[in-house]
């Protein structure tokens, strides 16, 4: 019985090591890829809340390094938001934003809401009035509150979706991004869900805004609801303020001499983001996992999908600040 009990102890000390030792393959430093510090002087002040500082942080791997306090005021300085829902089926794309389904990018014209029963193959959705041709949208803080989160009750079925900047003017948004870049071995898989422990941000413009998780499309369409997006990729939702789900090159860019992809920010790692085509409007074939890869210029960068698919970058190719 005592040996018993021994083995099964020596098992779980052995099952304790297995799982802490997987938990360390993200962690084994690079030291192969080129590193470019972070730039400062690349993000808008005006769309910070304070200035950037630099405070020391413990990153994923264990590591404890300088980092810059970036305090975004959720909001751009470099261009306006809006507008997402038209208020008459007879709109043209000037009175709505966009909408992201199938890798495609569609205007959310009036035709586009008085069409959502063809487009999604299911006579549910009504969202005008068929004698007025009004469409039905949040037009209160509440409204936005009650109809923009995971549990849509009856009341907002067949709503569309817009909450505006006025509802978080005083929201800031706290980002740290460490001043150089750490590269791992493996990568890092975004979280956000139950029991993830990955980051869900994906990383911030040079304007201020969050490069944010995939927006459950799903979860907004299960509940007949639509939330576009407006033609910067961007809306707002109480918690996260102003995000953007897809880069649609309206933000700030920094282009390059050589005529390599516009940079357009940075990822939670440190390392810069730009945009998926080349100058002369190529795609780049040699991009790893995480939609990354490195050149001398440069180092080791991301470029983001494409903006039909609702997606930046695959996963962190290294440390970020817990």
């Amino acid at each position: 019985m005592k040996l018993s009990k021994i083995v099964q102890l020596n098992f779980l000390v052995f099952c304790l090591i297995l799982l802490a030792s997987c938990g360390k393959k993200d962690q084994i430093i690079d030291t192969t890829a080129l590193v470019v510090k972070v730039e400062s002087a690349n993000f808008i002040t005006a769309g910070l809340s304070e200035p950037i500082s630099i405070v020391s942080r413990t990153l994923s791997n264990g590591s404890t390094v300088d980092c810059y306090k970036i305090v975004s005021k959720s909001t751009p300085a470099d261009h306006s938001m809006g507008p997402w829902c038209p208020s008459n089926i007879s709109d043209d794309k000037s009175k709505g934003g966009i909408w992201l389904d199938g890798g495609n990018v569609y205007d959310v014209d009036g035709a586009f809401v008085k069409n959502l029963a063809t487009f999604y193959k299911n006579t549910t959705w009504q969202m005008y009035n068929t004698s007025t041709g009004a469409i039905t949208k949040t037009l209160t803080e509440a409204d936005c509150q009650a109809a923009a989160n995971p549990n849509v009750g009856a009341a907002y079925k067949n709503y569309c979706v817009e909450c505006l900047p006025s509802y978080v003017s005083t929201l800031t948004k706290t980002i740290y991004i460490p001043v150089t870049p750490i590269k791992l071995t493996s990568p890092i898989s975004f979280g956000g869900g139950p029991m993830s422990s990955g980051p869900s941000i994906r990383g911030i413009a040079f304007n201020g805004v969050v490069f944010d998780a995939p927006a459950p499309a799903n979860i907004i369409l299960a509940a007949y609801t639509l939330a576009p997006f407006d033609d910067a990729g961007g809306h707002i939702n109480m918690g996260a303020g102003y995000h953007y789900h897809a880069a649609m090159g309206v933000s700030k860019k920094i282009t390059q001499t050589d005529g390599h992809a516009a940079m357009i920010g940075y990822a939670l790692d440190g390392f810069g983001m730009y945009e998926r085509l080349s100058a002369a409007g190529t795609e780049y074939t040699d991009l790893d996992a995480s939609r990354g890869h490195s050149d001398t210029v440069r180092g080791y960068h991301y470029h983001v999908d494409k903006a039909g698919a609702n997606n930046f970058i695959n996963s962190l190719a290294g440390a970020y600040a817990n």
